[in-house]
């Protein structure tokens, strides 16, 4: 008998063993995840290990151009289950992305709203804008900013300029001395749209009013053309390479753009302020910075909503946001940007954490790619002096009020 208990136990010690040995062996989930390529890569890839080690997860991300991105997203959303669990996000996406079903609602996965989330940032995810249910989390806060060489204004007896009148001033003080004094961005679609809308909006300017009939061709949209094409001839039209060197080398003297153009790793080539928020010193402030955050969020056919879920709480976690911040990440928290030892680093957190808060974002329009373009085909028309100010916005409004029927 003791023999026989003695072989049974054994059995079932092996069986046990065998069981637990299969337990420990289990192959790890995956999720994949569609990226804009990148720093945003970089900055995810130093923390994703934690967050694999303690889910037993794979995480795979596949860092891709924007369009390529926009492409593939939407294409993967018409299959029933899809080759991506979350997706990155331009937030100019968002109301068509929304539309098309290709989020997942986040409270359905246990995802919730968090007060420490830069406002502005947060409500780009929620569908519809600002009072809709949430879809996506911030993951980067970028923010347009005014970016000047201060040697170059310093040299002419210049103070940063607060209005857009000064900075016309000022640019004229610039050209005058035989320097290159602003640097527009006016390249036809995006780039001149991005470039022209905070001067429009400095002015009062709103792109629709609230039944969506375009408003481009208002007395602020004129002001501000004329206004711009003023900067240019003070200038140059520059695309983004040439922009950053001529600031940053003191060729020339002011421009806007987007924090990752100009600093890197916590230093910028050049100095940096809010964009202007009034036309003129006596004028009423508007906000006038072009928020562009890219946004996360769990895509509705993935087959791993939960643990998806899970990831975008981790990946967005002010803890995770410290780190990536030193990897290229771009904080959407306000407790990031006021964290002491990261802001002694990165001297610009304060700065565009001021210009999120005071941040515009694009209108709220699946249609918005199309509008984008055919106001910028006509903002170029005009830079380019084929069209009169006054012909190149009532085209331009033609054109948008037939696109948003």
């Amino acid at each position: 008998m003791k023999k026989a208990a003695a072989v049974l136990l054994s059995a079932m010690t092996a069986t046990t063993v065998f069981a637990g040995c299969q337990t420990s062996g289990k192959d790890p989930a995956k999720l994949t995840i569609a990226a804009r390529g990148g720093t945003h890569v970089t900055a995810m890839e130093s923390v994703k290990g934690a967050f694999e080690k303690e889910h037993n997860v794979t995480i795979e991300i596949l860092g891709l151009e924007a369009a390529d991105l926009k492409q593939k997203v939407t294409l993967d959303a018409k299959n029933k289950t899809g080759a991506y669990d979350l997706i990155m996000a331009d937030d100019p996406w968002m109301p068509e992305f929304s539309e098309a079903n290709i989020f997942a609602k986040l409270s359905g996965l246990g995802v919730k709203e968090d007060a420490d989330f830069e406002e502005s940032s947060l409500a780009l995810g929620k569908h519809p804008y600002k009072t809709g249910d949430l879809y996506a989390l911030p993951f980067s806060g970028n923010v347009q900013l005014f970016f000047y060489n201060k040697k170059l204004l310093d040299s002419k007896g210049i103070k940063t300029p607060q209005s857009w009148d000064e900075v016309l001033e000022a640019a004229g003080k610039i050209k005058a001395g035989g320097g290159t004094g602003y640097v527009i961005r006016g390249q036809q679609g995006n780039p001149i749209v991005s470039d022209f809308l905070p001067v429009f909006w400095a002015y009062g300017g709103q792109v629709f009013d609230s039944s969506w009939k375009a408003q481009v061709d208002s007395e602020a949209g004129k002001k501000a053309l004329n206004t711009y094409i003023s900067l240019l001839k003070t200038g140059a039209n520059y695309e983004q390479t040439d922009i950053v060197s001529s600031v940053s080398e003191g060729r020339a003297a002011m421009a806007l753009g987007w924090p990752s153009w100009f600093i890197k790793n916590g230093e910028s080539s050049a100095d940096y302020a809010p964009i202007p928020a009034k036309a003129a010193v006596s004028g009423t402030a508007a906000s006038t910075g072009m928020i562009g955050n890219w946004m996360m969020g769990v895509t509705a056919n993935s087959a791993n909503k939960d643990l998806a879920g899970k990831f975008l709480t981790f990946i967005t976690s002010s803890e995770s946001q410290k780190i990536m911040a030193e990897h290229g990440g771009v904080p959407t928290r306000k407790s990031v940007y006021l964290d002491s030892a990261l802001s002694a680093k990165f001297k610009h957190f304060p700065v565009q954490l001021e210009a999120l808060q005071n941040s515009v974002a694009r209108p709220r329009t699946p249609k918005w790619s199309r509008v984008e373009e055919a106001l910028g085909a006509e903002l170029s028309a005009a830079v380019a002096g084929t069209k009169s100010v006054d012909d190149a916005l009532a085209a331009a409004k033609k054109a948008i009020d037939q696109i948003m029927q």
